[in-house]
């Protein structure tokens, strides 16, 4: 019996295996069989995430295809969503880190949370309340929030432990903030800090296992190569403001795009700015499984302007010798205390508008201007402030070639009418001054001796509506349309004195006539004037852009075509000849012989002037063009409170033809 019992359950038990294995062997086969679709449909998760690659800005480059501003490679360190610990605890201890090595090499990181370094935190005082009211938004507290509650919010979101110091606590959050500013993202990267030497790299290059998503890039930054040629031209590049923000965002830009905020800079930005790449990286199931360029990025094209650097250096030179050397010169006891510091001059191509040399005195080095910006900004002497195309200055005599001009074309006189000159001059009840004692003049001389009291006669004749019509094809009031923008001035006529609040008269017309009363030009419109004088009444747009190429320069895409933008029409063939004879003849007046303009082996035109700023004060304004019988350029300048500026135009004529080859 017992081996019975014993043999019933051992069948049992081999019973009992057998059926387990036949429910496993159903189970398996249903799992590999019946549920094999289910397994098969399965999807793997795939996103795709994009990154920008920035463009390399075009460089800007002189007439001779010499880099005035470029840029230069440089490193910067660089934070990775896609590989950065989500873990707080972890990324704060790696910012924490790099923040300590940017530190202690003196390197500043990005940091926008507009709350002071130090407890007790109160916000900066230079902070918009816009900007506030912004970054409460973002961290989510109400508008009340003191500076203490915004760092508590953040500290406790972003797990910034108690046991770092106050300090450390600041610098995270500080980073933590800018991050959540700047829309970091897996689309987003975020440059925490750039400009970084050797050293900073290659610590941080080092420490690369241990920085999880952080690595170092080079880049492209803005570089000014050289500094003394056009820098108020040249202009300078920073980030987008708030209330130009919708007019980029509509162009595509991104918000922390870099662009032109001012000159050629700014002008040019849509040929500079260049278009943006496009790198995207695919996950499968969070696993990265490709990273492709799928946009190629295209560096923005290369400016070369009109400008060449040796005469734009040699015609600043010219200005600033001249000035410091004004009361070596002087011969008139009045100007004996006068400072006589600023000026400017502006030469053109007559043939086509282009602009071949502006300067301005004072002037400053544009390598230094972030540098030195606070001190040039508070200078009395102003050496921000471009005076060739921004300075308004009175014409003085300079504006008698337009009257002259109205007078002719109109008819009102001929090259033969004279008008006596008794050295005063009687107009209803009031009496107005002559250079000298002229008898009777006819133009040309008129314009050689500069003689008021003829110009008081044909003003008169002409009215202040015909006067200011050819003020106006002339260019006065009007902007010139040069691309980086200039001051418009304006003409001395009632409607003018009206919105200035002075009272007309009767012998305002004749003050018009002859520059003076409010009558205000730029350099730039009065070298615009010699240059229409010069091709007998066709007036050019002035420029600065020579033309587009390729990054590398290899290719030319556009050139700047000449512009015609008035036209005066000499209803005879005399009407230029007149004036260009009378400016020949002023071409010999009262010039040293080290000055002289009557043997460089051609003729030169030229009209001077002196009008009263103050009573004590004077400017000493010239324009011209040469050679007078087949111009290539005109010219025009400004000397402020001073005289004889007349004597640098043989210096500028030399120049030119050192440069550029002989005239004669």
């Amino acid at each position: 019996m017992r081996r019975v019992s014993e043999y019933v359950k051992i069948t049992l038990a081999v019973l009992l295996v057998l059926a387990s294995a036949s429910l496993c062997a159903l189970r398996l086969m249903k799992v590999q069989v019946v549920n094999t679709q289910a397994y098969t449909k399965r999807e793997v998760v795939t996103t795709s995430y994009t990154q920008k690659i920035a463009a390399t800005r075009g460089e800007i480059v002189d007439a001779a295809g010499e880099t005035l501003v470029g840029n230069q490679v440089s490193y910067a360190v660089v934070i990775d969503e896609k590989t950065f610990p989500s873990k707080n605890q972890e990324s704060n201890s790696i910012l924490l880190q790099l923040s300590e090595i940017l530190a202690n090499a003196d390197v500043e990181w990005e940091d926008s949370l507009p709350i002071s370094m130090d407890a007790p935190y109160a916000f900066l005082p230079d902070s918009k309340q816009e900007e506030l009211d912004a970054m409460k938004a973002k961290i989510k507290v109400n508008a009340y929030a003191t500076a203490a509650n915004c760092m508590e919010v953040l500290c406790e979101s972003y797990e910034i432990d108690k046991s770092y110091t106050e300090e450390q606590r600041r610098r995270i959050a500080g980073i933590r903030y800018t991050m959540l500013d700047d829309d970091f993202s897996i689309s987003n990267k975020f440059r925490l800090a750039s400009g970084l030497n050797m050293d900073v790299v290659t610590e941080i290059s080092e420490l690369g296992l241990m920085l999880q998503g952080v690595s170092i890039e080079q880049i492209a930054e803005r570089k000014i190569l050289v500094g003394d040629v056009i820098p108020h031209e040249l202009g300078s590049t920073g980030p987008i403001y708030a209330e130009n923000a919708q007019e980029y965002l509509d162009k595509g830009y991104d918000l922390d795009a870099i662009v032109g905020n001012s000159g050629i800079e700014k002008a040019m930005e849509d040929e500079l700015q260049g278009s943006d790449g496009v790198r995207t990286i695919t996950f499968e199931d969070g696993i990265a499984v490709s990273d492709e360029i799928t946009q190629p990025v295209n560096a923005g094209h290369t400016v070369r302007l009109t400008v060449d650097s040796e005469f734009q250096r040699g015609l600043q030179k010219i200005l600033d010798d001249f000035l410091k050397n004004f009361h070596s010169i002087n011969q008139k006891p009045e100007l004996k205390n006068n400072v006589v510091n600023k000026g400017a001059l502006v030469v053109i191509d007559v043939k086509t508008g282009a602009v071949l040399g502006e300067v301005t005195a004072p002037t400053y080095d544009l390598t230094e201007y972030a540098e030195h910006y606070e001190e040039l900004l508070a200078s009395d002497d102003d050496p921000l402030f471009n005076r060739a195309t921004m300075g308004l200055y009175r014409p003085g005599s300079t504006f008698k070639t337009i009257t002259a001009t109205a007078g002719l074309n109109e008819g009102v006189i001929d090259g033969n009418t004279s008008f006596l000159c008794k050295k005063t001059y009687e107009f209803i009840d009031q009496k107005f001054s002559c250079t000298g004692r002229h008898g009777y003049i006819s133009v040309s001389p008129a314009l050689r001796v500069s003689c008021n009291s003829f110009f008081y006669e044909l003003s008169r004749r002409l009215g202040i509506d015909r006067i200011a019509e050819y003020a106006n094809d002339y260019g006065i009031g009007c902007n010139t349309g040069i691309e980086t923008g200039d001051a418009a001035g304006y003409m001395a006529t009632p409607e003018k004195y009206k919105e200035l609040n002075i009272e007309w008269t009767v012998g305002q017309v004749l003050q018009a006539g002859i520059g003076n009363g409010e009558t205000m030009v730029t350099p730039l419109q009065l070298a615009c004037v010699a240059g229409t004088i010069a091709n007998e009444g066709v007036r050019y747009e002035p420029y600065l852009v020579d033309s587009i190429w390729d990054y590398s320069q290899e290719e030319c895409i556009a050139r700047t075509e000449p512009t015609v933008v008035a036209q005066i029409h000499p209803r005879n063939e005399e009407v230029y000849e007149y004036i260009r004879e009378g400016m020949v003849m002023a071409s010999g007046n009262g010039f040293p012989a080290q000055y002289s303009l009557q043997n460089l082996g051609y003729r030169v035109a030229i009209k001077t002037g002196t009008p009263q700023v103050t009573k004590r004060v004077q400017d000493s304004v010239f324009l011209g063009f040469a050679p007078a019988d087949d111009p290539q350029i005109a010219f025009a300048g400004i000397v402020e409170g001073g005289e004889y500026s007349k004597y640098m135009i043989r210096s500028i004529l030399k120049l030119y033809e050192d440069v550029y080859g002989d005239m004669g």
